[in-house]
């Protein structure tokens, strides 16, 4: 019934110069229509294969190529008139990274006499130890406890002083190698109950009193191994220093390793007729006999990397006070020597260099346009957001303006890749097709925001927009996965353009010539005439929604 009476609102749209309905109407201006033909799809084209090329290496963070995107995004503001936004009167927010980098010359892994090389059969993820461990190793499954599901792996075992050895599942969903347990999404886990009602492997066992643990690779994470050789191979993982509201794991008391299913095959032979465990086998004590050595000795590694952050000032002298932030992620996952085929580099062409190209696209246009709007634009190109929404949640802790005069924030993070008609690869099945695109938590939050959202598209090339996605409960969380979260944290409301994951998403084969440039030239003239009509309404957009736990417990 809703489909039938959003149908009739459409066609009347046919009849009338605006549309009406929520709390908002949308009139698009012939000056605004002009404004965004600025944005073409040869000049995104032209953007993109320079932010995707070789080049950049896959703009890992921190890198060289990213540093170079920065510099050309730089450039063309400072050559279109844009005031610097960021630190002293910049345009960069400059963020330091600290690592406790391993001594990798000198650290070893032994099993019953059998060396194993750092960087190449194990890492390690937290904590520092050296020379053999005299400990009895302990299995425990997968290692988690969530009292909900009644999942308590350390259920009548004693683990003080001992190693536990935990097999994981699975594979990870982004860079934190996190993978939860059979049963378990992150709704389960109340950031308010961590420690109490639920722990992970690693905090569960140092809360046990265990002398280390030992993850075992599961066949899907072992699949990304080149992957996790560039994120922990010098060490552990990398902080953004101020965003350490927990203990950086490589500060852990607590020795913790990842080693690959060779050092697990080790590690079990001998045990059982099976020399490779599942996380449902049942815990074990290892035999006596079974030995370990391992050594990995921490050292100093800092280094730097940056938010560009740039404003386009209003035309009214009172709500230019007020801005709508613009913005997308410029980093991708760098280059993986490793990489089994002759690519090496993840491009990241539609992840995300066509939402930095998208948002480039905008400042370029709404630079060369007649007439400016109301309220101050804030762009933002965010730094790391692969790594965990670095530099999102770095800028919304610590502001180069005024983050409470932020109305808005549209988020664009992939936009560049369509479905075809013919396309039956299973990979792309959730793929938007050529003339939609999913939108993602303009709803969740702000009925304003979700009626202009909708009434700007209807009003101009009446693309499909596919709200499926909008939703906290959405098993994929991709509300949660991008940089719009972390000003939803921050109380502001956010909408997300997103064309859905793809037979290259974080995959090699990313580039630039497999986008869609007159979609993504359609998508990323809409958004723009959304940030207009959301920069000249009388009053901002209120968050008059209930908001997801993940925001409220925050």
């Amino acid at each position: 019934m809703r489909k039938n009476f959003f149908a009739f609102l459409l066609a009347i749209t046919l009849l009338l110069p605006s549309v009406a309905f929520g709390q908002a109407v949308v009139k698009i201006s012939n000056a605004e229509r002009a404004m965004a033909t600025g944005v073409t799809a040869e000049q995104l084209k032209q953007y993109l294969y320079f932010v995707a090329s070789d080049a950049m290496g896959g703009r890992d963070t921190p890198s060289q190529g990213l540093d170079v995107t920065a510099e050309f995004i730089k450039m063309n503001l400072w050559k279109w008139g844009f005031k610097p936004a960021g630190d002293n009167g910049t345009f960069f927010q400059k963020m330091t990274l600290n690592r406790e980098a391993v001594d990798t010359a000198n650290a070893f892994m032994e099993v019953g006499g059998q060396r194993y090389a750092f960087g190449e059969d194990f890492f390690r993820m937290a904590g520092n130890t050296t020379g053999t461990l005299e400990k009895p190793l302990v299995f425990v499954g997968n290692g988690w406890l969530v009292k909900s599901k009644n999942i308590d792996s350390y259920a009548g075992l004693d683990v003080s002083g001992k190693i536990v050895v935990v097999q994981m599942q699975g594979a990870p969903t982004n860079a934190s190698l996190r993978i939860l347990p059979k049963g378990v999404t992150q709704a389960d886990l109340k950031p308010a109950a961590k420690g109490t009602d639920w722990a992970d492997p690693a905090a569960y066992a140092q809360q046990k009193g265990a002398a280390g643990l030992i993850y075992i690779a599961s066949p899907e994470l072992q699949g990304f191994w080149g992957q996790i050789k560039q994120f922990l191979g010098r060490g552990g993982a990398m902080k953004v220093k101020g965003l350490e509201d927990e203990p950086a794991p490589t500060t852990s008391a607590l020795p913790v390793i990842l080693a690959s299913q060779k050092v697990g095959e080790a590690l079990f032979a001998g045990e059982s007729a099976n020399s490779v465990k599942t996380p449902d086998t049942a815990p074990f004590t290892f035999s006596p006999a079974k030995k370990i050595g391992i050594s990995v000795k921490g050292i100093t590694d800092t280094a730097t990397t940056q938010n560009v952050v740039a404003i386009w000032e209003g035309s009214d002298p009172i709500l230019k006070n007020e801005m709508v932030a613009i913005g997308a992620h410029y980093d991708h996952v760098g280059t993986n020597p490793n990489a089994p085929g002759p690519d090496k580099i993840w491009n990241g062409a539609d992840d995300d260099g066509s939402g930095t190209v998208a948002v480039l696209a905008i400042a370029e246009a709404l630079a060369k346009a007649k007439t400016r709007p109301k309220r101050s634009i804030l762009f933002v190109w965010h730094a790391g957001e692969e790594k965990g929404l670095w530099g999102s949640e770095y800028f919304n802790k610590f502001p180069t303006v005024d983050i409470k005069q932020v109305v808005a924030q549209l988020n664009i993070d992939m936009i560049g890749r369509s479905r075809k008609a013919d396309d039956v690869n299973p990979k792309n099945k959730d793929l938007s097709g050529e003339n939609a695109i999913y939108v993602i938590g303009a709803e969740m939050m702000s009925s304003t925001l979700g009626a202009i959202t909708k009434q700007t598209n209807d009003a101009y090339l009446k693309m499909t927009y596919d709200y499926r996605y909008d939703d906290p409960k959405d098993t994929n969380r991709f509300f949660f996965r991008s940089d719009h979260f972390n000003y939803a944290v921050n109380g502001i409301p956010v909408a997300f353009w997103f064309d859905g994951v793809h037979e290259d998403y974080h995959g090699p084969g990313d580039h630039a010539d497999k986008i869609d440039y007159a979609k993504m030239e359609k998508v990323t003239r809409t958004i723009m005439l959304t940030m207009l009509e959301i920069s000249d309404l009388k009053e901002r957009p209120k968050v008059d929604k209930q908001l997801p736990a993940e925001l409220t417990q925050r």
